[in-house]
């Protein structure tokens, strides 16, 4: 009877340890230290940034967006790292991933690699992955450890990952988190943190709004809190590897002014703006360039009166004698959603030149049109694992726009299968 009652508990025992093992575990996450430093991460919507005045404001930290998928170049990238590290930024790179496989991964990885090489960043490299186009949650993990495993490998350099809560909790499991750092999207107070759960116990930076005001930025910017932990322990230039693409989406270039030039001139030529020349050079006087004048280009750039199609994006710029009203009119959305989604204070004031996000949905299908009521919205289908706050950052809106838009009463709550207006 004991050796039987023996071999019971073992039995027992071996159950309870292998349910141990495969338990997902859940902490109450906190800050990884107490010693913090403010930051900002960027994109090529912030323009030309200021960064004396991003330094002087009290900024310590700023993450740049390096890629997306694997042939977008951020068009602001070289120049947001040059200009931040001469201003004694500490700076850190983010991948946009799109993947929907393994294969695609290792793709995206070397050429987020490829983009970043020779360049020598501060900050761990951060994936953010947060549009899953309908994958599962076992292909999610597999495509988030492949991509993050090839980055490391091909750049020497460790790497976090950029998640909301909600993925936090229930799509990134503990392979991942007993692996990698967390960069966490929350955008209510971190007081509250101490008393919710995922699958990290720390986090090494939170995003805490999409509605910051810096000085030397205009509009509104991602502001974040980071720890220490955030920062490499070797700085060293990351390896070349080569671009596995044989041309991206915009590169930037030296031009050198030629006798009888003009700023308008150049711009046609390169497809960008008078302005856009004139923020990114510091031009004093746009109608005063000089014969062997070296000015930084953004090729494939926005040019005046058209609207720049990239991936999940399209910019108008706006002409003299446009009005939002008529820009509404004629791409199907409403005056409040062009107000909401570029941060506009007077409606009846918007100036040439101008770029204001028309939508950043990739699955919109917008042209401009005439007058037409069914045109007025998009629409988008919730996937599995999608949050309000994930959608609104895919389509560049509000939480408080969609929930408004449609009627939601728990914003915490959406359901696989509901088709939203956007």
């Amino acid at each position: 009877m004991k050796k039987m009652l023996k071999k019971l508990v073992g039995f027992y025992l071996v159950i309870a340890i292998i349910i141990f093992v495969n338990i997902n575990f859940t902490y109450a996450i906190t800050a990884s230290s107490n010693e913090e430093y403010q930051g900002i991460d960027v994109s090529d919507w912030q323009g030309y940034i200021d960064y004396s005045r991003v330094k002087a404001s009290g900024i310590d930290v700023v993450y740049i967006k390096a890629s997306q998928g694997n042939n977008i170049k951020d068009a602001y990238f070289d120049i947001n790292y040059e200009n931040a590290k001469a201003n004694g930024l500490k700076v850190g790179f983010y991948h946009f991933l799109t993947a929907t496989s393994t294969q695609e991964a290792v793709q995206e990885a070397t050429f987020f690699a490829s983009v970043i090489s020779g360049k020598t960043p501060d900050c761990k490299l951060a994936m953010d992955y947060e549009t899953f186009g309908g994958v599962g949650i076992d292909e999610i993990n597999s495509i988030a450890l492949t991509f993050l495993e090839t980055v490391e490998r091909l750049t020497n350099k460790e790497v976090i990952i950029y998640s909301d809560l909600y993925n936090s909790q229930s799509t990134f499991r503990t392979e991942l988190s007993q692996q990698y750092d967390l960069w966490l999207a929350y955008y209510e107070s971190t007081s509250n943190l101490v008393n919710i759960t995922t699958n990290w116990e720390n986090y090494v930076g939170v995003q805490y709004t999409d509605r910051g005001n810096v000085p030397g930025i205009e509009g509104s910017v991602d502001r974040d809190i980071y720890t220490k932990e955030i920062f490499l322990d070797s700085t060293e230039e990351i390896p070349n590897t080569e671009n596995p693409n044989e041309t991206v989406n915009t590169q930037t270039i030296n031009y050198t002014v030629q006798s009888g030039d003009t700023l308008s001139q150049i711009a046609n030529t390169y497809g960008t703006t008078v302005q856009e020349i004139v923020n990114i050079n510091q031009i004093a006087n746009p109608n005063l360039i000089y014969p062997g004048e070296v000015l930084k280009i953004l090729t494939n750039s926005t040019t005046p009166g058209s609207e720049t199609r990239g991936t999940g994006s399209i910019t108008y710029t706006v002409q003299r004698g446009n009005t939002l009203s008529q820009i509404a009119m004629a791409y199907g959305v409403s005056v409040q959603h062009i107000v909401e989604l570029n941060d506009i204070e007077n409606p009846n004031l918007i100036y040439p030149g101008q770029k204001l996000r028309i939508t950043e949905s990739s699955n919109t299908n917008l042209n401009p049109v005439n007058q037409n009521e069914n045109l007025q919205y998009s629409t988008y289908t919730v996937q599995r694992g999608d949050t309000l706050w994930g959608i609104s950052r895919r389509f560049g809106v509000s939480v408080k726009y969609l929930v408004r838009l449609n009627g939601i009463v728990n914003p915490r709550l959406i359901y696989p299968g509901r088709i939203l207006k956007i």
